[in-house]
């Protein structure tokens, strides 16, 4: 098998992971926040940002009036493959258009401006940084008076965990490691940075958000779960360092980890939030808003919903301690068998004991 097989080969493994164990307690969570209260104009033209495997590609679809347009890109070929395939089992579409491309919207999209009723991205939009830009381009391909909707992970998610990695790096005097943490999770924007990206693109509207549970049974599931290997856990393995220093921290983060939440749970909160936001006619367009969210001069306010708990339930209980969690509380199940670690971490090596370089 040549190489670019060998790639081809795992590109599409990834596709069908994450079509299966990430985007049930992931994307299809954001999917559901950035669906709320959506409506289509009739024969609406709409623009799927990094569509993935489809979600909330389907459901936009299925909203759709006769006449529509959706046009859904992601730079994924393997991901297109299985949403083009969900879209092919519905059968004819009537009226509606669907078209697939294969590209990237970095740097910016490759559409023409003021084209779009409706553009979305789930999960799409990357850190705070990114958020600003491209919250702007989605702005500039959407008509006057049409709608913009992006959601993203803000400031505070996978925090449980987060607050142990600092308290390892804290105790064990891991200070570089320590400053690249607190990078890390400065890139995750804050509510109050969110509104400000919202208004500095020229966009009417406000945050919606809300606040879950994912649950582990253990520390090696929490790490070696799809959701969070192909999600933070290499950008986690860079704050620890290279080779053995990233090794060593590890270990302790396991043995925290174990430590208190033994014998019950691991749990990390998501708090997962939808940009909404309407593009004004040029001569309503909105003034400047200050980074504190304050306006310089606009009379149109954002319009923000608090946080709120819950979720769904998903996957059996078979132990005793989890059939008493909260139904606001997602299971992830257990994702080792299709997980390919970039690079094993000791202490999840089976038979591994901890090394005796290591204090007590």
């Amino acid at each position: 098998m040549t190489a670019q097989a060998k790639r081809t080969g795992r590109v599409e493994k990834l596709a069908r992971i994450y079509d299966a164990e990430i985007a049930p307690c992931w994307s299809a969570r954001f999917g559901k926040l950035l669906l709320r209260d959506l409506t289509i104009p009739e024969r609406g033209q709409v623009l799927d940002v990094a569509c993935g495997t489809g979600n909330p590609t389907i459901e936009i679809l299925h909203r759709m009036s006769d006449g529509s347009r959706l046009i859904a890109i992601d730079e994924s070929s393997a991901m297109i493959d299985v949403v083009r395939r969900k879209i092919a089992e519905l059968g004819p579409l009537g009226g509606k258009s669907v078209f697939f491309r294969t590209e990237s919207a970095l740097p910016k999209l490759a559409f023409a401006d003021e084209v779009y009723d409706l553009v979305v991205c789930n999960l799409g939009v990357g850190d705070a940084v990114g958020l600003d830009g491209a919250l702007r381009d989605f702005a500039r391909v959407a008509k006057p008076g049409g709608e913009v909707r992006a959601t993203f992970a803000l400031a505070g998610t996978f925090e449980e965990f987060h607050d142990l990695y600092r308290e390892v790096l804290v105790k064990h005097d891991k200070h570089d490691a320590l400053g690249r943490l607190e990078h890390h999770l400065a890139l995750y924007p804050s509510f109050e940075r969110a509104e400000h990206s919202l208004a500095a693109a020229g966009l009417t509207g406000g945050l919606e958000a809300e606040e879950y549970s994912l649950l582990f049974r253990s520390a090696r599931e929490f790490f070696f779960s799809p959701v969070i290997e192909y999600g933070p856990l290499a950008a986690w393995k860079a704050v620890a360092g290279g080779g053995q220093e990233m090794q060593d921290v590890f270990w302790y983060i396991k043995e925290a980890i174990d430590a208190y939440f033994g014998g019950g749970p691991f749990h990390v909160t998501v708090r997962a939030c939808c940009a909404i936001g309407r593009k004004l006619a040029r001569a309503a367009a909105a003034e400047p808003v200050g980074f504190d969210g304050s306006s310089t001069g606009s009379t149109t306010a954002p319009v923000v919903r608090e946080l709120t708990a819950g979720a769904v339930l998903r996957g059996q209980l078979d132990d005793h301690s989890f059939e008493e969690l909260v139904s606001g509380d997602i299971i992830v199940d257990d994702g080792l068998a299709e997980a390919e670690p970039e690079r094993e971490i000791d202490a999840f090596v089976d038979g591994k004991r901890r090394p005796n370089h290591l204090a007590d």
